[in-house]
């Protein structure tokens, strides 16, 4: 039975830990752009259901070279020549491991870099924060590959954009980078070094209770596919639990005493 990070057995997939509670996520696939093939689509189910076990307060994935992920392997999508029904499943493998991402309760936070392209963007946009460098750049060009998208851009990708503008990406092959990719909500931060800050937020989410960091990072989620009404029932219900955890006088103490830290602008 697989119950340590170890046991994993990644060939695609490194792992290493940012202090005691970080977890970084490196797909390692350089000399293919980090492009997807069913193994590592695999690799990604089995990470993310052990995540929420190992004690794993936040992940950071990047990717080894210079691209954070050229989307599907179509090199072997060419070479599989698959039937209807079989890429189908291979699609909704997809759908398990991002949903694994998005609803696991874990935060991540995506280290982007070079190319987020069709699959690749699919797979940030199940992160809950994305950090892009000056290199990064955003696509979906399935329209010009006579392909369409498998692995959830209809839901995430649409979500963060729009109807609109994710049709006009799939229509045109039109890419979008520096701050017109932020300003349309491709990615939330715009640096340098997107590894770095990644792992300085993934620092900063990590000292949060465990409790509250699953609700933001899974009811949040689940809240949006409900109706207003049942969203309304299911905030409360899962406020009632979390605003009343033990774990959580004494921040709460500390708050009322006056020695928390205070809310204030970054003064930058």
């Amino acid at each position: 039975m697989i119950q340590t990070l170890d046991d994993l057995g990644l060939k695609n997939i490194a792992l290493d830990m940012d202090g005691e509670s970080v977890l970084v996520a490196r797909l390692d696939r350089a000399a293919k752009r980090n492009a997807l093939d069913a193994g590592t689509i695999e690799e990604l189910i089995a990470l993310f259901s052990l995540l929420p076990r190992v004690g794993a307060r936040a992940v950071v994935l990047t990717a080894a070279g210079d691209h954070f992920c050229a989307g599907l392997d179509l090199v072997e999508h060419h070479r599989e020549d698959r039937r209807p029904e079989d890429f189908m499943h291979l699609c909704l493998r997809w759908h398990e491991a991002f949903n694994k991402m998005e609803y696991g309760g874990v935060p991540v936070i995506a280290a982007l870099k070079g190319a987020v392209v069709g699959g690749g963007l699919e797979l940030a946009s199940a992160a809950h924060i994305r950090v892009a460098d000056r290199s990064t750049y955003f696509a979906l060009p399935e329209g010009q590959r006579g392909l369409f998208t498998g692995g959830g851009a209809t839901i995430r990708v649409a979500d963060l954009v729009g109807k609109a503008r994710m049709i006009d990406m799939m229509l045109t092959g039109r890419v979008y980078q520096g701050d017109e990719a932020v300003a349309v909500g491709l990615a939330q931060y715009l640096v340098d070094d997107s590894l770095a800050k990644a792992l300085d937020l993934a620092q900063a989410a990590a000292a949060n209770l465990p409790l509250t960091n699953f609700a933001i990072c899974s009811a949040i989620s689940h809240m949006q596919n409900m109706s207003a009404l049942d969203a309304a029932y299911a905030e409360a219900v899962v406020a009632g639990v979390v605003n009343t955890q033990p774990d959580a006088r004494a921040r709460l103490a500390a708050f009322a005493d006056k020695t928390a830290p205070r809310v204030r602008p970054d003064p930058s």
